[in-house]
């Protein structure tokens, strides 16, 4: 019978779209006759054995770089279409198979968002609607206020100001698991808005590593 080493990664892996990637495999084994990198179970991206190095004529070519003695495979410039499970697969000199699996999704970062606000009065209270407002709707929502007991997580925010108590200001966050960006809006009084202003931070740079957990699968 024929025996597969087989290694799964049961986790995902997030890149922001325009930023490097480095795919690797933590403590990879040696003598190994060849080693190849796959987009998809069917499209080889790189392919080393101890004569040459073949890169293939795929979207990656000018875009790609590995390194033979550790087996990385650099990505650079990645883009949401890259998304995908790659596959190394390492054949070994004894004539076993190793194989790895690592998920990658490309997002792209979170545009800036703005914050509308409605009110109504009724006598001294100032009933207000506080909409966080974005293109992309695939993010998260938080609010941070000194009047809110704890975050909250909504693109809207319902709040009521009288003179004794309200909140100077509100920052609704939106992100994702590559970017985040906020948006504040300050108040003067209860009913009155002041100019805002907002802040933004982006990670730009990942390397993702894959144990070398490896699973005795009989075929």
């Amino acid at each position: 019978s024929h025996s597969l080493f087989l290694s799964l990664a049961d986790y995902s892996k997030y890149a922001i779209s325009g930023s490097n990637v480095s795919l690797s495999i933590s403590s990879l084994p040696t003598n190994n006759k060849s080693l190849t990198w796959f987009y998809t179970t069917d499209q080889k991206i790189v392919e080393c054995d101890s004569v040459q190095l073949k890169y293939f004529n795929t979207k990656f070519k000018d875009r790609v770089s590995l390194d033979r003695r550790s087996g990385t495979l650099h990505i650079h410039n990645v883009q949401k279409e890259d998304s995908s499970t790659y596959l190394l697969k390492v054949l070994k000199d004894s004539g076993y198979e190793d194989e790895w699996k690592i998920p990658l999704e490309v997002l792209d970062p979170v545009p800036k968002p703005v914050v509308e606000v409605k009110k109504t009065q009724e006598g001294n209270k100032c009933n207000l609607t506080l909409s966080c407002v974005i293109q992309d709707q695939s993010v998260n929502y938080t609010w941070y206020a000194e009047s809110l007991p704890k975050e909250f997580q909504s693109s809207v925010l319902e709040v009521t100001h009288t003179p004794q108590n309200y909140s100077s200001s509100y920052t609704c966050q939106v992100s994702n698991p590559v970017s985040s960006q906020n948006y504040t809006v300050n108040f003067t009084s209860p009913c009155v808005l002041a100019p805002s202003s907002g802040v933004a931070w982006t990670d730009t740079w990942l390397v993702i590593t894959v144990p070398t957990v490896l699973v005795l699968l009989r075929i």
